[in-house]
């Protein structure tokens, strides 16, 4: 199916940590909503925001290991992973996992919507022991 291709290859860009191929990949109007239900609007400033996330986990990576989709819906269930980067090299200790889903919303060849369902307390508690 199309829009599951689609899809799978915005994970390859994100999995690359390419901001550019990130934003090649979606529309002028994109939205991403993240796990707090936060709202991002725009090409341009998730572009922004993609580079600003890998600058924190730069080694950030998605693994998905099932998908399903319906039209241009694709779901895909797996995990999210990374090293929450202190500005100096990455720590074994600052490496988080967490199960994660993915909705994407196909438009054409471009992701019009990605919304992500994952438990951020991982990473959050890395963070703060890291402001300590």
């Amino acid at each position: 199916m199309v829009s599951t291709v689609i899809a799978h290859a915005f994970v390859n860009a994100i999995n690359r940590r390419s901001a550019e191929e990130i934003a090649s990949l979606i529309t002028e109007e994109h939205v991403f909503i993240d796990s707090l239900g936060t709202r991002v609007t725009g090409r341009q400033q998730m572009k922004k925001g993609w580079q600003s996330y890998f600058g924190i986990v730069p080694d950030y990576t998605i693994t998905i290991d099932e998908t399903f989709a319906d039209g241009s819906i694709v779901v895909m269930l797996g995990a999210a992973q990374g090293t929450y980067s202190c500005g100096g090299p990455l720590q074994p200790e600052n490496r988080w996992e967490t199960p994660a889903a993915w909705r994407a919303v196909v438009c054409g060849s471009l992701i019009a919507e990605w919304r992500v369902y994952a438990d951020n307390e991982p990473i959050r508690r890395i963070i703060g022991r890291n402001r300590l």
